[in-house]
């Protein structure tokens, strides 16, 4: 029996708050710790280990590491960059990892025509990777992958960082489908953050991560991140591992008259027991009353770090300011809608400047007279705007 770990888009080092940053590494080393408690032969990360090429030293350190616990412990790592961890250059600290004996690299020979794929092995286990581009630039290469080596003859892996169409479901972005790829045993995917498990052909096809939620949409729909154990004995057993070291508390409010909305959230607030959780607020609606800058999210910051919330985190994407159509009675004078238009401006945004408005705008009406010279018409309009401006052109 053989089993291995597929963990994908890790993004260490991603998040700004410094206590979710931490918090992710934290699940990334508790990953780490299972794969060694569950005596794993191998680890496979496929894709945006760091959430850039270049990542705090700090997270450089820690995420060293624990690879260090991995090689200690007898466990190979098989690794292809991602999206994230990417660099044209083809310099990247991916490749520091590698130089330190700390994992393996998928290796790969590319031209115009063929990508040729060249195996990294365990006992019979052949394991094959190809790396994640920004904007999707690795899907026109993976449509040239070939594998050399038969297929019947060992077990196959297929690690990839991209999007499958069978994922993207419709949608207009660059995506290659499971029929392109060359045959595998297991498809070991990252790049999109979704659970997702698929037979193709009789062969597993799974996208690992995220290990850890990486934005407020995850931390809202997935509470936590996973990782998958697989076992090969005669047949593929997939055990799905949650690591959730913080507790999630989703709360939506919605506002319409922002001159109370700071009261109406601190009292959603109040109904909850926030502390050391991770404190999802979303704050959505039309503002009929007041505007947005009237809700005072300073105020309810307060309240929530007074709670001993662990983290806060806040989407406002869905607040709006009320659409206000100009209302515009009948003149019977039709030249004058544009006195009318001028006086609700004016009332909507008082300025002194308002009084130049209509002055200005009749001294631009000016046409030049017929046979007038150019310089001679813009004479006159320059000194008709310097008497209304009171100043020297």
């Amino acid at each position: 029996m053989v089993k291995f770990a597929h963990i994908a888009d890790s993004h260490l080092g991603g998040w700004r708050q410094p206590e979710l940053q931490q918090l992710n590494m934290q699940t990334f080393q508790k990953a780490i710790q299972t794969c060694v408690e569950e005596k794993v032969d191998f680890v496979l990360f496929a894709g945006d280990l760091f959430d850039s090429a270049f990542p705090p030293i700090e997270t450089l350190k820690d995420t060293f590491a624990e690879f260090k616990k991995l090689r200690d412990a007898g466990i190979k790592s098989f690794l292809i960059a991602g999206s994230h961890d990417y660099s044209v250059s083809g310099k990247t600290f991916l490749d520091v990892l590698e130089k330190a004996g700390f994992c393996e690299i998928c290796k790969y020979d590319e031209n115009e025509q063929e990508v040729v794929l060249h195996p990294s092995t365990y006992q019979t286990i052949h394991i094959y990777g190809y790396p994640g581009k920004k904007s999707s630039l690795e899907v026109s290469s993976i449509k040239k992958i070939k594998i050399k080596e038969p297929y019947e003859k060992n077990f196959r892996i297929l690690m990839l960082h991209t999007t499958l169409k069978e994922v993207a479901e419709g949608l207009p972005i660059d995506s290659v489908s499971l029929d392109e790829l060359p045959k595998a045993d297991y498809y070991a995917l990252g790049h999109v953050h979704i659970d997702f498990e698929k037979d193709f052909n009789g062969k597993k096809v799974i996208y690992g991560g995220p290990l850890f939620p990486n934005n407020f949409k995850e931390l809202e729909e997935l509470g936590c991140g996973s990782f998958y154990i697989v076992e090969i004995n005669g047949y593929i057993k997939i055990t799905k591992k949650e690591i959730k070291l913080k507790e999630t508390m989703y709360i939506p409010v919605e506002i319409t008259n922002a001159l109370n909305g700071t009261q109406k959230i601190i009292a959603e607030l109040e109904k909850r027991d926030l502390k050391d959780t991770i404190v999802l607020l979303k704050v959505y609606g039309t503002i009929t009353t007041g505007k947005t800058a009237d809700i005072n999210f300073k105020e309810i910051q307060d309240y929530i770090e007074k709670a001993e919330a662990f983290s806060f985190l806040k989407n406002t994407s869905q607040l709006e300011m009320e659409k206000k159509e100009m209302q515009i009675e009948p003149q019977k004078d039709k030249e004058k809608i544009e006195e009318v238009l001028v006086e609700q401006y004016k009332k909507s945004n008082p300025s002194s400047f308002n009084e130049l408005i209509l002055p200005l705008m009749d001294a631009l009406h000016v046409e030049k007279q017929e046979d007038e010279k150019s310089a001679v018409f813009e004479s006159r309009l320059f000194e008709e705007l310097s008497k209304i401006l009171k100043i020297e052109f």
